[in-house]
């Protein structure tokens, strides 16, 4: 049942009381800053598609290891065996979407010879496409450790994902591979033909190559099917090639991106590749991000190389990026340890925790009729956002531009759904963030407009809850909440306060016990219940009305909230207006 809360003088003396006595968790992503992209999630290798207006970005979980080494020590990848998956649609409020389960995904891969099995699942790419009968299709791959690339199918950009193979797709026994070092790291692409391609390949030089030329470097086409390789493999000749495999398409051009190695650059060396590949550009940086540019990538030597464009990371042992176009922008999106940075700077990591990456965000200036990359800058602030957050709308509890006192474990399902393979959740609708007292989410750039008259938490538990519009000011609106099962909670607010654009919107709960907290909204009018997209043909378990009476089943009223259970098991309200 949904509980409403008038707000009064009381209410006020209430939270400035509660304010007086709370203690508020530390944040590790500073306010006001994009960058990091979550303030509780260690990720990287991140890549990203664009589906609906939103962009979906993936990335290896690193918090998987995180958490398995005790969060201390070193991140050594190898307990890495799923994927991280955020969206956003203003590129500063981020919906975190839960953890793909590449390990339960891919546990019947045969592993004869050894290399064809399931080990780990890093540095992910993806795409998608409609087909001819109007399905859309999604495509992840990812490196199976350094000796292979698997490949994930699903019908929507948060699964549920599923295998469509027995084994790697990419491995030692690929035609035209070897003698690549590590095979892995993929890049895909969809031309405008609707033809798929991939890059992958990296590691020190091989016994063919050398510091200059280690040819690792790999391109092929793909079947139809998107999941096998079509014809040979061809080596892309990539000066102090390293790893770090992404593609993207550009005036009809082919641009493969990569990071470079640790190599010393002889000036002799790289004077010789200039004059003899006829350019000018400067010998690359150590582990920076590199460029190629091909009108016919599957001929080797017509591959030019373009320059670095995306520096190191100072803060994190290695560099890995993807170049994506959004909104009419081209974005870096890299990785970098500045999470970290922070866990520590507030003494809450232990202090030997080292190599536990983040994903981050900047512009990138990029002319696509020259195929020129501009070198980038990276920055603590980040990106700017797109457009005002929309506080009407239903907004999941996961949905956040930094936290305190929230961490990764506490991301929950609201109900297992079995037909979704994954470690945590392929939808956010069926997340919930387990919140303890002090703990707190925030959003940036909310647009009020005329004035929000009421307020909606989803949530389970008992507690104190607060709006702010600063992590450290006085709250705007406070409600004590309390239910055994998971219902929305109302209190009405001042639509002269909640009104206009708000930087920042902080949802602290001060007071929490076996808090769940699911979702949010706000209301220009006097809500009751918070307005999910349902089934119309959805049986009610119950009726009330705007006082809070139950109704009989042969009793009405004009407005009548109705509760009843999703498809998820979870318990929703709707309202109905009985017009004459």
């Amino acid at each position: 049942m949904y509980k409403r809360i008038l707000t009064a003088a009381a209410i006020l003396a209430i939270s400035l009381q509660v304010n007086a006595q709370a203690t508020i968790a530390d944040n590790f992503k500073p306010t006001g800053q994009a960058n990091p992209l979550s303030g509780c999630v260690f990720c990287a290798d991140p890549t990203a598609l664009e589906y609906n207006g939103r962009l979906y970005v993936y990335g290896s979980n690193d918090h998987q290891q995180f958490i398995k080494n005790g969060k201390k020590g070193e991140n050594g990848y190898g307990d890495i065996k799923s994927l991280v998956v955020f969206s956003t649609d203003d590129m500063v409020n981020w919906t975190f979407h839960g953890t793909i389960d590449v390990a339960k995904l891919c546990s019947s891969w045969t592993g004869n010879p050894w290399y064809k099995g399931f080990m780990n699942s890093w540095a992910p790419s993806v795409t998608w496409r409609t087909t001819e009968d109007g399905k859309e299709e999604f495509f992840l791959y990812f490196a199976n450790t350094s000796h292979g690339v698997g490949v994930l199918k699903a019908n929507s950009p948060i699964g549920p994902w599923t295998s469509p193979l027995n084994a790697s797709m990419i491995n030692r026994d690929t035609p035209g591979v070897l003698p690549c070092n590590w095979i892995f790291d993929p890049g895909v692409v969809i031309d405008e033909n609707g033809t798929g391609w991939i890059s992958f390949g990296g590691g020190d030089p091989n016994d063919q190559g050398n510091s200059l030329q280690p040819n690792n470097a790999r391109f092929a086409k793909l079947k139809p099917s998107m999941t096998g390789i079509d014809g040979s493999v061809v080596k892309i000749p990539a000066p102090y090639h390293f790893e770090a495999s992404e593609l993207n398409i550009m005036n009809g051009k082919f641009v493969y991106t990569y990071c470079s190695n640790w190599a010393n650059r002889s000036d002799a060396d790289w004077n010789k590749y200039k004059q003899e590949q006829g350019i000018s550009v400067s010998k690359p940086g150590t582990c920076t991000m590199c460029y190629m540019v091909s009108d016919d990538p599957t001929k080797s030597d017509s591959w030019v190389y373009k320059g670095d464009y995306g520096p190191h990371p100072g803060s994190s042992p290695n560099n890995h990026s993807h170049l994506h176009k959004f909104n009419g922008k081209y974005y870096h999106i890299y990785h970098n340890g500045s999470l970290l940075e922070g866990m520590k700077n507030k003494s809450a990591v232990d202090a030997n925790a080292s190599t536990y990456r983040s994903i981050c965000i900047d512009e990138a200036t990029v002319d696509e009729a020259t195929q020129t990359v501009n070198k980038v800058n990276l920055t603590t602030k980040g990106v700017a956002p797109l457009k005002p957050l929309n506080p009407y709308q239903l907004q999941q509890a996961e949905t956040m531009a930094s936290c305190g006192g929230v961490n990764y474990e506490d991301f929950k399902n609201i109900k297992t759904i079995t037909s979704k393979n994954t470690l945590g959740n392929d939808a956010s609708e069926n997340m919930y963030i387990k919140m303890a007292s002090g703990s707190w989410t925030s959003v940036r750039n909310v647009d009020f407009g005329e004035g929000a008259k009421s307020f909606i938490l989803r949530a389970k538990g008992s507690g104190t809850f607060e709006i702010r519009f600063g992590s450290k000011s006085q709250p705007v609106a406070t409600m004590e909440f309390s239910s055994t099962t998971m219902e929305d909670h109302v209190m009405e607010i001042d639509p002269e306060v909640f009104k206009g654009t708000k930087n920042f919107v902080f949802l602290v709960f001060t007071q929490a016990t076996n808090v769940q907290f699911d979702a949010w909204q706000f209301s220009d009018s006097e809500a009751s219940a918070i307005s999910a997209v349902t089934d119309e043909n959805t049986v009610p378990s119950a009726r009330y009305d705007l006082s809070g009476r139950r109704l009989s089943n042969t009793q009405t009223a004009p407005i009548v909230i109705e509760q009843f259970i999703d498809k998820n098991g979870v318990k929703q309200s709707r309202k109905r207006v009985n017009r004459k």
